[in-house]
């Protein structure tokens, strides 16, 4: 593409090929296999998921996000709630280290850890992010009802959990089935649709 530069790229056991890519038009972003995973549009559709949070009665005191990335959900927190608290885990150390390097990742104020999400953390949160594709996939363990209660879990009795999903072609139906197995968990599913995405804001 034009006016787009490859600025580096390195293998990942858990993501595949990681792509730094930097375009006229999009900044810098990180791609996982060729979909965009940090930056970019990325960026766009969370600030625009977020800023529905912002714009609502809830206030933010911390917050847990789950599959970190290069950080972009982070960076768009840290503007929103600048005093929140604000914890990532990540399984793929790469995919952070690169945030650090080209996103500016080290600059957001956070405490990280390099874990598989599926690990009970510690805590109650105000707003959790469960964002949590290796490439385009979605991985299975993250689909079951006994994920989604460890993630119920976690939420304040007035927090609210964001799960991202993909949403064309044949995921349309994946990602549906996942929000009606959602209700059997949260008292309250709303969805949201931003690009090629569906957001589920679940409530307790």
């Amino acid at each position: 593409m034009l006016g787009t530069n490859i600025l580096e790229e390195v293998g990942s056991k858990y993501n595949g090929t990681l792509r730094v890519v930097r375009s006229f038009g999009l900044g810098t972003y990180i791609q996982s296999d060729g979909l965009t995973q940090s930056g970019g549009i990325v960026e766009t559709f969370w600030k625009q998921t977020l800023k529905r949070i912002k714009n609502s009665k809830f206030k933010i005191k911390n917050c847990l996000v789950l599959g970190l990335g290069g950080g972009t959900v982070v960076k768009i927190i840290r503007k929103l709630w600048p005093e929140a608290k604000i914890t990532g885990i990540d399984i793929d150390p790469l995919m952070v280290e690169l945030g650090k390097k080209y996103l500016g990742l080290d600059e957001t104020n956070l405490e990280i850890k390099i874990q598989d999400a599926a690990k009970p953390i510690p805590g109650k949160f105000y707003l959790v992010v469960v964002d949590l594709y290796q490439g385009d996939n979605f991985p299975k363990k993250f689909e079951s009802s006994e994920f989604s209660r460890l993630v119920h879990g976690y939420v304040s009795k007035k927090g609210i959990v964001i799960f991202n999903r993909l949403y064309y072609k044949e995921k349309k139906k994946m990602a549906e089935e996942f929000g009606e197995k959602l209700k059997d968990v949260f008292k309250n599913v709303q969805y949201y649709y931003p690009e090629a995405n569906i957001m589920f804001f679940c409530y307790n």
